[in-house]
């Protein structure tokens, strides 16, 4: 999503195009293709961590952003299922410090990259990008200039660690092409096509809003396996094999873009659409922030409990 983001960015021939990122071989990639493409545009590559706050200080007070695009978090359900301590640290405590330094150094629009797994999420990696829009929305209460946004939507179509290139991987060694669940369904969108609603809907914004992408219908992942095998020339089931590995820590059987009680407004692009704010007191909220920074910097081994009592939202699995 963040080199996408780049691309396009980088066709409207920005004054300046900040490339931000900790791991150094993606901005390397980035700043590779786009110098490549666009030889006129005028762009720095930064590696650092939204994480360190004197390195946050250090660019936006440089560089003074007029725009922000937060897409840095993990993301991998199972993975953060195993390391909930991890998901607060770089997701919700990421994007806090980012928000805050956005603030400090007079950022005009911050938009957070969320997806549909913060809806009544059964995982960390969800709940962890619900606390991010809490944060968000705080964060837009208390800013007279900084207008903060998020937008909120499904699966990508080829993005890291998605479910096709493994899919193709399995294809080509033979198979089997496991799927964790005979009825599990995702929503998908192609990366291109997420990141121009992305920008369409940072330029919406008003501050405050959680916008939702219209992802249409969605689709069972096993009759995409069986799809991709036949793309590949073979017969599903007879020359690959599918099988069914079972549900994984922390994984629904399918995704919610909206929370029930959220309804939604329309915008002027049918693919966009806005939810209502989230109820909170920001002040009790900082302090359950101030319990969960506490939290995880001590290694605590029931971060997921804490996490629960602040998203009312959040269901764990009792196994997880």
């Amino acid at each position: 999503i963040g080199s996408e983001l780049c691309r396009q960015i980088a066709l409207s021939s920005p004054k300046l195009l900040i490339v931000f990122d900790i791991y150094e071989n993606n901005a390397y990639e980035i700043q590779q293709e786009l110098r490549r493409r666009y030889p006129d545009l005028n762009m720095e590559v930064l590696i650092g961590s939204v994480r360190n706050t004197a390195r946050l200080d250090y660019v936006l007070g440089k560089y003074k952003p007029d725009i922000v695009f937060h897409a840095a978090a993990h993301k991998h359900v199972p993975l953060m299922e195993d390391s909930p301590n991890e998901a607060i640290k770089n997701n919700v405590f990421g994007t806090y410090k980012m928000a805050k330094a956005a603030v400090k150094y007079g950022v005009k629009k911050f938009v957070l990259i969320s997806t549909d797994k913060a809806v009544n999420p059964t995982n960390i990696m969800g709940a962890s990008k619900r606390l991010c829009e809490m944060i968000v929305q705080m964060m837009n209460r208390e800013s007279t200039n900084t207008e903060f946004v998020a937008v909120r939507f499904g699966n990508v179509l080829g993005s890291n660690g998605s479910v096709i290139p493994l899919f193709e991987k399995q294809i080509a060694e033979g198979g089997p092409v496991t799927v964790t669940h005979p009825e599990i369904t995702r929503f998908f969108m192609t990366i291109p096509e997420a990141v121009s609603l992305v920008l369409q809907a940072g330029y919406y914004a008003k501050g405050g809003e959680i916008y939702v992408l219209d992802m249409g219908q969605p689709v069972k992942i096993a009759d995409m396996a069986r799809n991709l095998i036949r793309l590949s020339g073979y017969e599903p089931d007879y020359d690959i094999k599918i099988e069914y590995t079972g549900l994984r820590p922390g994984e629904k059987l399918y995704e919610e873009l909206l929370m029930d009680e959220e309804g939604l407004q329309d915008t002027a692009n049918k693919l966009i659409h806005i939810g209502k704010p989230i109820e909170m007191d920001d002040e009790i909220f900082k302090q359950q922030l101030d319990r969960l920074e506490e939290a995880y910097k001590t290694e605590v081994t029931n971060m997921k409990d804490i996490v629960a009592e602040i998203v009312p939202t959040y269901k764990r699995n009792p196994q997880n």
